[in-house]
C-alpha cells in the first residue's frame, strides 16, 4: 500500500513539474514591464503561443525516455500523453494565428514569402509542419506510413517546426525585447534545444559503447521467433524486472532510428543473455527470421511498470494474454520459477488454433515447478478439443477466477480489443482497477 501511494505522490510530483514548465513562460515574460499591446484578444494569442510552445518542447522531454519521468505512469501512457498534448499544443497555435488574423490582420503582413519579414514566414512554415506533423501521427495506418518511414519524418517536422517557431518568436520579440528578458527566454531555448541534441546524439553514442551480439534465434510456433542476445561486456547487460521491454535495434547503427519496442522474454534471475520472443507482423518483424548468429543489436532500456516487481506483496497473480501477447507474462513465469515462487498463479491464455500456442511445450513444464492453473482459450478449436473455445469473456472469468483471485494482481496483454474486453469484464466482476495492470503499445 505505501508503494501504491509512493508512485502516486511522484505522479503528482511529476505533473506539477509540468505545469511548471509549461507556465513559466508566461510567468518569465510577465516580469517587469509589459507592453501595452492591442487589448484582451491580442494578448490572449501571445499566451496561446508561448504556452504551445512551452509544451511542445515538453514533448522532447515526455520522448526522451528518462526512467524518472516514466516511472509512475509507464512509457505507454507516457507516449499518449504525449500524442494528444501534441495535438492540444498544436490547437492552441492554430487559436493564436487565428485570433490575430481576425483581431490584428495587419500584424500578420504579407503573405508573400519573398516580401514578408523572414520571421513571420518561419512561424506560418512552423504552424504548417506541426499540422502535417499531427496529420501524418493520428492517421499513419490508415495512410499505410510504414514505421520507420513515419518515424524520420516524425523527428524531422517535429524539429524544423520548433527551430522554426523559435525563430519566429525571437523575430517579433513581443515581450521578449527586454535584456533580461532576453536573458531568461533564450536559456529555457537553449534548455530544450540540449535536450534534442542528447536525445539524437548523446545517448546513441553512449549506447554505442554497449552492443550486444545475437547468439541465437530460435522458431517458435505461431510465425514468432526468440532472439537471444549476449552483451559484449557481461558486466554490461541491462538489469530488468519480468515484464518490462526495451526498444530493439539490429544490424543498425544506435543513431539510426530504426529501433522498435519489444517485450523481454526471457527470466530476470538469468542476467547472461537477453531473449525477446517477436511475432511477424510487419516489415521489420516478418525479417527477424533471418537475422544471423553474430548480428549486431542495441537494447535501449528496459522500460515500463506492467511486472509482478511492483507488486511484491501480493497474494497470488493473474495473467492473461492472447497470442504473442504471452511474451512479458513468460519472462513473470520463468522468473517466478526461478526464484521457486509458490503464490498462487492464473495464466488463462487465447489463441487461434492449438498450433499457434506459443511457449506451449515450456507452459507444461512450468504447470509443474509453479503453483500454475493454466486455461488456454482456442479460437477456432479442432473436433477434439475439450478445452476452453471462442473467446475470453466474462462468464468464462468468472468461472475460471476463485473468490480468492479477486485479490490477486490481474495483468493483461493482447490484442487492443481483447484487453479493452477483459479489463471492462474484470471490473463488472468487482474486481478493483488498482488491480488490473495492462500495456497500452498499440500508440507504436
Amino acid at each position: 500500500m505505501f508503494k501504491h501511494w509512493s508512485y502516486a505522490l511522484k505522479a503528482f510530483g511529476l505533473i506539477c513539474v509540468y505545469l511548471v514548465l509549461v507556465l513559466s513562460p508566461l510567468f518569465i515574460l510577465l516580469l517587469g514591464e509589459v507592453p501595452s499591446g492591442s487589448g484582451f484578444w491580442w494578448d490572449f494569442s501571445m499566451a496561446l503561443g508561448f504556452t504551445a510552445m512551452a509544451m511542445m518542447g515538453v514533448q522532447f522531454l515526455l520522448t526522451a525516455r528518462f526512467r524518472h519521468v516514466s516511472a509512475p505512469f509507464g512509457i505507454d501512457i507516457i507516449y499518449y500523453f504525449h500524442r494528444y498534448l501534441a495535438i492540444l499544443a498544436v490547437g492552441f497555435i492554430f487559436l493564436h494565428y487565428l485570433i490575430v488574423k481576425v483581431n490584428s490582420p495587419d500584424a500578420l503582413g504579407d503573405l508573400n514569402p519573398l516580401q514578408a519579414p523572414i520571421y513571420m514566414t518561419a512561424g506560418r512554415f512552423a504552424l504548417l509542419l506541426f499540422v502535417l506533423m499531427i496529420f501524418s501521427s493520428v492517421w499513419r495506418k490508415q495512410l499505410h506510413f510504414h514505421y520507420d518511414q513515419w518515424r524520420l519524418v516524425h523527428i524531422i517536422l517535429a524539429v524544423s517546426a520548433f527551430l522554426l517557431a523559435l525563430g519566429h518568436i525571437e523575430g517579433v520579440g513581443y515581450y521578449i525585447d527586454a535584456p533580461a528578458k532576453q536573458i531568461l527566454w533564450s536559456t529555457y531555448t537553449l534548455f530544450w534545444v540540449v535536450l534534442i541534441v542528447y536525445i539524437r546524439v548523446i545517448k546513441p553514442w553512449m549506447m554505442k559503447s554497449r552492443p550486444y551480439r545475437v547468439i541465437e534465434v530460435k522458431e517458435e510456433k505461431g510465425n514468432s521467433h526468440t532472439l537471444v542476445l549476449a552483451a559484449k561486456n557481461k558486466q554490461q547487460i541491462i538489469q530488468f524486472k519480468p515484464g518490462q521491454f526495451a526498444w530493439l535495434s539490429l544490424k543498425t547503427s544506435p543513431w539510426n532510428i530504426k529501433e522498435h519496442p519489444f517485450s523481454i522474454s526471457s527470466s530476470a534471475q538469468n542476467n547472461q543473455q537477453l531473449e525477446f520472443t517477436i511475432k511477424a507482423l510487419g516489415d521489420f518483424t516478418r525479417k527477424i527470421k533471418h537475422t544471423q548468429i553474430g548480428d549486431l543489436a542495441y537494447v535501449d532500456g528496459p522500460y515500463g511498470i506492467f511486472t509482478i516487481d511492483q507488486y511484491t506483496d501480493a497474494e497470488g497473480y493473474v495473467f492473461i494474454a492472447g497470442g504473442v501477447g504471452a511474451a512479458p507474462i513468460i519472462s513473470m513465469l520463468r522468473t517466478l520459477a526461478d526464484r521457486h515462487d509458490q503464490r498462487p498463479l492464473v495464466f488463462i491464455y487465447a489463441n487461434n488454433n492449438w498450433e499457434d500456442v506459443i511457449f506451449r511445450e515450456e507452459l507444461e513444464q512450468l504447470e509443474k515447478r509453479l503453483n500454475l492453473q493454466l486455461v488456454h482459450v482456442i479460437k477456432a478449436p479442432e473436433k477434439n478439443w475439450h478445452g476452453e473455445s471462442g473467446f475470453i469473456t466474462e462468464a468464462l472469468l468468472s468461472k475460471t477466477l476463485t473468490q480468492n483471485a479477486y485479490q490477486y494482481e490481474c495483468f493483461i496483454c493482447g490484442p487492443k480489443q481483447m484487453s479493452d474486453s477483459v479489463q471492462q469484464s474484470l471490473y463488472r466482476l468487482k474486481i478493483p482497477l488498482s488491480q488490473i495492470h495492462f500495456e497500452l503499445f498499440d500508440v507504436v
